[in-house]
């Protein structure tokens, strides 16, 4: 049995990547199944973790979501007793129920390496537990990002279960150069080796207009049809009307955050390539907007937000792969085809 451990921080594509090495070992004809010891419940009242129930759907798993995510935390979950012994002992037969007549279990690490350190179930912890080989996801922001990256290579090497490889995930375009250039000899000069460098691609990384609705809620005013357009940017229509057609012309397939009452900017927004038009304070839009929007098939979302509130509602949302998304599906595994020596990374199973 080999276990591969994905991990990474938040936003790092761990999801994706899982998703696309699974489909793609079984394209080649093994045995493959997903496994995540620490999962994190995708809202206040849900018991689902949304990356296991993904797997388990696409993959066809047998074994119920509570074995094949054993542990829901939050930032509390200090709070209630836990034997860490026991823990383990529950995440071990987990596995085992999982693991059986497979040939190879890729396990999801949790939202951060360092989750759950306090009672020995951080990914580290795992990996050594589990016997499985780490496979780093770095997000590159900023030169900090790559000393996050050397700093967890180094801690792992430390602990006696070096990384298999990293990965540069969801890199952005002005950023492709300098990871290829500068960080990825930067992790090699260290002994790290790179085994994948993926460009940002929207179809996997961009949220779509349904799953900002999901956060903000409010009235959907006109294409309620249109909701799986993919949102890359998000601008705040708080500028002049003079300058508004210009500066709105400068951002494709973005979501236009405005007041209710700035009906020239919505009709500015409308004019250019806008995948969303989201109006704050509960203020009713002028009917040539509802109107223009409905020929556009823009969806107009009404919210009952202040703009600021509205914005630090959106920050917080990204972008989940669903089971029927096969248009992310495919782009995981084609990622992994084009830009993941991931014939090495079976190799190094091995």
């Amino acid at each position: 049995m080999k276990n591969l451990l994905i991990m990474g921080p938040a936003g790092s594509g761990k999801t994706s990547i899982a998703l696309g090495l699974a489909l793609k070992f079984r394209q080649e004809g093994y045995r493959v199944v997903y496994f995540k010891p620490v999962g994190h419940a995708s809202g206040p009242t849900s018991r689902e973790d949304e990356d296991a129930l993904l797997m388990k759907q696409i993959l066809n798993i047998e074994q119920p979501l509570e074995v094949i995510v054993p542990y829901l935390v939050g930032p509390s979950y200090l709070s209630g007793h836990r034997n860490s012994c026991e823990s383990l002992r529950t995440i071990r037969e987990s596995y085992e129920r999982v693991a059986a007549n497979q040939e190879l279990v890729i396990i999801g690490g949790a939202n951060f390496p360092h989750i759950m350190g306090c009672i020995g179930l951080d990914s580290v912890s795992l990996a050594l537990e589990l016997k499985a080989a780490p496979l780093l996801m770095i997000r590159i922001e900023n030169d900090y990002s790559l000393d996050q990256a050397i700093f967890i290579n180094s801690f792992m090497e430390s602990k006696g279960i070096p990384v298999l490889g990293n990965i540069f995930h969801n890199v952005p375009r002005p950023l492709l150069a300098k990871t290829e250039g500068v960080y990825r000899p930067l992790l090699e000069e260290r002994g790290y080796r790179t085994l994948g460098i993926i460009p940002r691609d929207p179809v996997i990384t961009s949220p779509t207009v349904e799953e900002y609705y999901e956060v903000l809620g409010g009235e959907i005013l006109s294409g309620a049809d249109k909701l799986d357009r993919l949102v890359e940017d998000v601008v705040i229509g708080a500028m002049t009307i003079e300058s508004a057609l210009g500066y709105l012309r400068r951002t494709a397939d973005k979501a236009v955050i405005t007041g209710g009452d700035r009906s020239e900017v919505a009709l500015a927004a409308l004019e250019t390539s806008t995948s969303a038009l989201i109006l704050t304070g509960g203020l009713y839009p002028d009917v040539k907007v509802v109107a223009r929007a409905e020929e556009k098939g823009v969806p107009l979302i009404l919210v009952h937000y202040d703009t600021y509130t509205t914005i630090e509602k959106m920050s917080q949302v990204s972008r989940k792969i669903r089971s029927t998304d096969e248009k992310a599906i495919k782009g995981a595994v084609e990622n992994i085809e084009k830009h993941v020596d991931w014939r090495n990374v079976l190799k190094s199973l091995q």
